[in-house]
Order: C-alpha cells, then sequence, then structure tokens
C-alpha cells in the first residue's frame, strides 16, 4: 500500500509560496538520490525564495539527499546569513558557489551542482559532452566550462564561476562536477538527468572505442539543427522538466512522500 501523502498546507505563518518551493527544491533532493547521482552529504541543490532575490533555500550539512525534507532546509541570504531556525549549518561550497548564481542570474531560480561518475569523468575531458547522443544534443556548444580551482570556498572565485557560465544553463566544473541552472527546479533537474544520460553513454561509447569499434559523430550542421530543436522548443518539445516533473512528482508520492513534511 501507497503511504498517505502528507498535508500540502505550509506551516503555520509560512507564505504559501516558499513552502512550495521546499517541496520542489526536496523532491530535486530525493530524484537525484534516486537516479544515483548524489555523493553521500555533499553536493548542493538550492532555490531562490519566492519574492525574495536575496534569499534561498538549500541543503542542511549532514543530511543524505534522500533524509532532505521540506521543512529541513535551510534558508539563507546571499551573504551567507542563515534566516530559519536550524541545528544544521550550510557547507561553505554550497554557498560560495550558488550565491554567486542566484544574486547575478534572473532566470536562476534553482541551481544544481553534483559529483555524479560520469560528469566529472567528462569534466576532465578536454571537450566535455561529445555530440554521440539524441541525450548530448540539447548541449552541443552550449556547455559552459569552469576549470578547477581548489574547494569552492574562496568568495574570489564567485566572479569567475558567474563569468564563466556565462549565457549557458549547464557548465562542466573541469575535474569536479557539474552545475546546472533551471527556471525551476525541475528544468534544473531534467538538465542534470539528460547531462548524466549523455555523459554514461559517451563514456560506454569511448570503452567500446578504445577496444576497437568506430565513433560515428554527426555532421555539426545536424548537431546544431537538434541542439535548436531543443532550445527553440520546436514541434512538441517543451522546457525541460514542464512534462516530466510532475510524473517523477507522482512517483516520489506513490513511494515515499516524507519529502514533502
Amino acid at each position: 500500500m501507497n503511504a498517505a501523502i502528507p498535508s500540502a498546507q505550509p506551516p503555520a505563518g509560512m507564505d504559501p509560496a516558499e513552502w512550495d518551493a521546499r517541496v520542489k527544491l526536496a523532491a530535486s533532493y530525493r530524484l537525484v538520490a534516486k537516479f544515483g547521482m548524489d555523493d553521500l552529504i555533499y553536493n548542493h541543490i538550492s532555490a531562490r525564495v519566492p519574492g525574495h532575490d536575496d534569499q534561498f533555500l538549500i541543503n542542511p550539512y549532514g543530511l543524505l539527499f534522500d533524509e532532505v525534507t521540506a521543512s529541513s532546509l535551510v534558508k539563507i541570504d546571499i551573504k551567507g546569513e542563515t534566516l530559519s531556525e536550524t541545528p544544521y549549518s550550510v557547507n561553505v561550497a554550497a554557498f560560495v558557489i550558488h550565491a554567486a548564481i542566484h544574486k547575478t542570474s534572473h532566470d536562476a531560480a534553482c541551481v544544481a551542482h553534483t559529483h555524479s561518475d560520469a560528469s566529472v569523468a567528462v569534466s576532465g575531458q578536454e571537450k566535455g559532452l561529445l555530440p554521440l547522443s539524441q541525450f548530448a544534443m540539447r548541449f552541443y556548444n552550449r556547455q559552459a566550462f569552469h576549470d578547477y580551482e581548489g574547494v569552492a570556498i574562496d568568495l574570489d572565485e564567485q566572479e569567475r564561476l558567474v563569468r564563466d557560465l556565462g549565457p549557458h544553463k549547464v557548465m562542466l566544473m573541469r575535474n569536479h562536477g557539474i552545475l546546472t541552472v533551471g527556471r525551476t527546479p525541475g528544468e534544473a533537474f531534467m538538465l542534470l538527468y539528460y547531462f548524466e544520460r549523455a555523459a554514461r553513454i559517451q563514456l560506454a561509447m569511448q570503452a567500446a572505442a578504445a577496444a576497437g569499434a568506430a565513433l560515428v559523430i554527426p555532421p555539426p550542421d545536424v548537431c546544431e539543427k537538434a541542439a535548436r530543436q531543443f532550445w527553440d522548443l520546436q514541434g512538441d518539445i517543451l522546457v525541460p522538466g514542464e512534462r516530466e516533473w510532475p510524473a517523477l512528482m507522482r512517483q516520489l508520492d506513490r513511494n515515499d512522500p516524507s519529502y514533502r513534511t
């Protein structure tokens, strides 16, 4: 029998819009764990507090991704000050990375950063993600790169993070992982998911090539056409997450709705 879905009502005194953002952000953490893209208590996904460009929600440092709930998320400002009562701290690198993006990009309602094996492996390749699959075509000439500078705990790295991201929604952090930016948690998550699928496929193809199989890469004009189809929302293509996200949340609700608490 499926567990009962907890009440959707926000705690007393909390703005319903903030509670909705908390629920969706907690869902993002659970989904990253479900698809094997988490890294114990490390990595982070943040969401801007609706109506407050200088505030965002992020995971409490010390919880596994599959333990994160809507109420356990920590609210901080872009200066790193904690704005909600919590027994937990916030990862310094999480603040440095996420505050930099939230305070400089209006579209950065949600920022995700992970160290999944496939994204790290591809981040160490000179050209990053190659156009070897339809999953990868979305990111053709649309991936940014940020060189590794050590653990991201120095505030002066923020300027370079923002500079390197530029107008892109996906950035490979060299020898480190990946960062995605979304107008919604659904968009940030789905960009993460599709990049991960493409990276895993690339590694599998490269392993086959090392054993003697020839790789086939479509011509640049075809790769660009496919990328434009995704980003220009041609045909019946929608913004990442617009179709997938409601289905994924329904799946979470069937299996374990505790993220809503």
